[in-house]
């Protein structure tokens, strides 16, 4: 079956499928009218294609050194100068969003469902249930992020996974906070009733009609989130505990060039703009989200 604008704009579907999809392309029209929230997408994707493209976009190996040419200016041979081991920071720039962006996308696919099934589960058991994860959550939230996480990996071992588990672990409370109050505000309506009345047992009631609903609202804070995440990663590789040398993390790839900030600013400017413009993307990209997925926003 083709499917047209008129199949999807339709008022009168013909199945539960049409009427999914008629909405969701709805809400790309609606995300396509913000010019904002697309440059973002746009940035976004460019970064993940220059990041999976790196073996073939990158001109010289990230690991090599060549000590003679140690800290050269932008040219023709290097495009965006070379570190202090005489590596091209324009390959190793390539290389490093394979790591910060694998970073990050790991961190959300483990922290978006614990923090929705925490949050689900919390709101629509209520009682003791309640009480026990949301004080949990509490401890969770009552630490800073970047040194709930240092302490996290300082009792693990410095290295990507670790920095991954340590930011997992300190990024799911808000999901579930947001996740409880969607949850609290929707186990009393009536369609949650009826489908109670049906026979559905907890467990169903949740997976199938509470956490769809509010999958829009944890969609939008992950977006939002993405920033403090990547910024979160390349703060721990800047502090020596995410990924380690010779590998060209964002992070640390500004932490070895610091002391060459002011003479040689090449170094250190290359991956400090490509961390600012992912997270300035990200934060575009869930403003946008926010104006199409929200239905608090100005109807």
């Amino acid at each position: 079956m083709i499917v047209t604008r008129d199949w999807l704009l339709t008022e009168a579907p013909a199945s539960r499928g049409q009427a999914a999809w008629g909405r969701r392309y709805r809400l790309w029209l609606q995300l396509r009218r913000n010019p904002l929230a697309m440059a973002g997408l746009l940035v976004i994707l460019a970064l993940i294609a220059l990041s999976l493209l790196a073996p073939w976009l990158a001109t010289h190996d990230p690991g090599v050194q060549d000590l003679s040419n140690r800290l050269a200016r932008p040219s023709a041979a290097h495009w965006l100068g070379t570190d202090e081991l005489g590596r091209d920071v324009y390959s190793r720039l390539l290389y490093g969003g394979r790591i910060t962006l694998g970073m990050v996308v790991a961190v959300v696919v483990l922290v978006a469902p614990l923090g929705l099934a925490v949050g689900c589960v919390a709101g629509y058991a209520g009682g003791i249930w309640d009480r026990l994860l949301m004080r949990v959550t509490d401890v969770f939230l009552a630490f800073p992020r970047l040194i709930l996480a240092l302490a996290f990996v300082a009792a693990l071992r410095p290295g990507v996974t670790s920095a991954v588990a340590a930011i997992a672990l300190t990024a799911w409370p808000p999901y579930a906070r947001l996740a409880r109050a969607e949850t609290l505000g929707l186990r009393g309506t009536d369609f949650i009733a009826a489908v109670r009345l049906c026979g559905a047992g907890p467990g169903r009631i949740v997976l199938r009609h509470i956490a769809p609903l509010c999958l829009p609202s944890l969609i939008v804070r992950v977006t939002l989130d993405m920033s403090s995440i990547i910024l979160t990663a390349a703060g721990l590789g800047f502090l020596g505990m995410g990924a380690q040398p010779p590998s060209p993390e964002w992070g640390a790839m500004i932490a070895t060039a610091r002391r060459f900030i002011l003479e040689q600013w090449w170094v250190p400017t290359a991956p400090g703009l490509a961390i600012f413009v992912a997270s300035l993307a990200f934060n575009l990209l869930g403003d946008g989200l926010r104006d199409v997925l929200d239905p608090k926003q100005g109807a």
